[in-house]
């Protein structure tokens, strides 16, 4: 497969103070769009990225014709965002990417995949390995992938370290842009310090945020370091109460009604520096979420009131890793049964 040229770059710089001002972007949208969905600038990349990205970890729920048909509906309702991991169904939502994707232009869509190693050969084996299972030649983005102590971060980031083997690959045409995700406020901040990377993938939701700030600190330091921000968890609702009946397996509790959906995905796309969002990893929730992002407009005074009230009394899914973060305590299980992320 021949190298492709990678998306091309929007006319003039994308300006990250652009990117505060959802009120300015909302309008310029109604014209940067597919299908009517809307493209935003990935920062100072210069990419047009879809404000809802494919949650590769869906892939996980079907098989490979559902896959497939997963991945080209959502191509054609103007998703040009695909994410993914190893870590997701231990290799087999790439190998369905990778196959799923097949017939799609590759110069038309943007490709993000990610590692948990943090040594510099175990992150240049993965990286390969995510090539092969993918069918291409480069990722669009490369990211070190949940991130949760400081001490991981400075592993990652120093000598023998991870960000070592994605620089390497990137000088040699395998990728192009580079990002983290993370799970704890201190891991995030201590990557923005530690390197200028490109992208920041963090959980930006209503409840996290109106609870208790999560988000507020790693928003405003991604962008005064000139950081894209993606979304990940924007339908969250919090933690299943005890004496709730789950209306889907999953290890945190979704909005999942129309109107609440475009509430959620209204708050997350209007915080600053947000480019996308990445919604729970359920096909029928990713078409919830691209609904809702088609009728997108700046959250107001009533709307915010209304995800306060939602809000309140809703129990966070990361307290528990920020907690035993902040006192160096030893973390050794999931944050609740069911959820894909183990500590490292």
């Amino acid at each position: 497969m021949k190298r492709r040229t990678f998306l091309k770059t929007v006319g003039g710089a994308a300006s990250v103070v652009a990117l505060g001002t959802p009120r300015l972007l909302a309008a310029a949208e109604a014209k940067d769009s597919v299908a009517e969905l809307p493209r935003r600038p990935l920062g100072r990349t210069g990419v047009r990225l879809s404000v809802v990205g494919f949650p590769g970890l869906a892939l996980i729920h079907y098989d490979q014709a559902e896959c497939t048909s997963a991945l080209h509906r959502a191509f054609d309702m103007g998703v040009n965002y695909y994410d993914v991991a190893p870590a997701y169904g231990n290799g087999q939502c790439e190998t369905k990417m990778g196959i799923g994707l097949q017939g799609l232009d590759r110069s038309r869509y943007f490709l993000a995949c990610k590692t948990k190693k943090r040594d510099a050969e175990g992150a240049l084996q993965e990286l390969e390995n995510s090539l092969q299972k993918l069918k291409t030649d480069h990722f669009d983005l490369y990211q070190l992938h949940h991130l949760v102590k400081p001490e991981e971060v400075k592993q990652a980031l120093g000598p023998g370290g991870a960000l070592e083997a994605i620089l390497k690959a990137r000088e040699q045409g395998k990728l192009k842009w580079i990002g983290f995700s993370a799970h704890t406020t201190k891991a995030a901040l201590e990557a923005l310090k530690g390197y200028a990377f490109d992208t920041v993938m963090f959980p930006i939701n209503f409840v996290e945020f109106y609870t208790r700030d999560f988000g507020k600190e790693v928003l405003a330091l991604a962008r005064e370091r000139g950081a894209a921000m993606l979304a990940i968890k924007p339908l969250s609702w919090g933690a299943w109460p005890p004496d709730m009946k789950r209306t889907r397996q999953w290890w945190y509790r979704c909005v999942e009604e129309p109107g609440d959906v475009e509430l959620a995905v209204r708050f997350a796309l209007s915080q600053p520096g947000v480019v996308a969002c990445v919604p729970p990893s359920f096909v029928d929730l990713l078409e919830r979420t691209v609904a809702a992002a088609r009728k997108f407009r700046p959250l107001d005074d009533a709307a915010t009131e209304t995800l306060k009230k939602m809000a309140q009394n809703c129990g966070s899914i990361f307290l528990r890793e920020e907690k035993l973060v902040a006192h160096n305590l030893p973390q050794g299980e999931p944050t609740y049964p069911g959820c894909p992320h183990a500590f490292a």
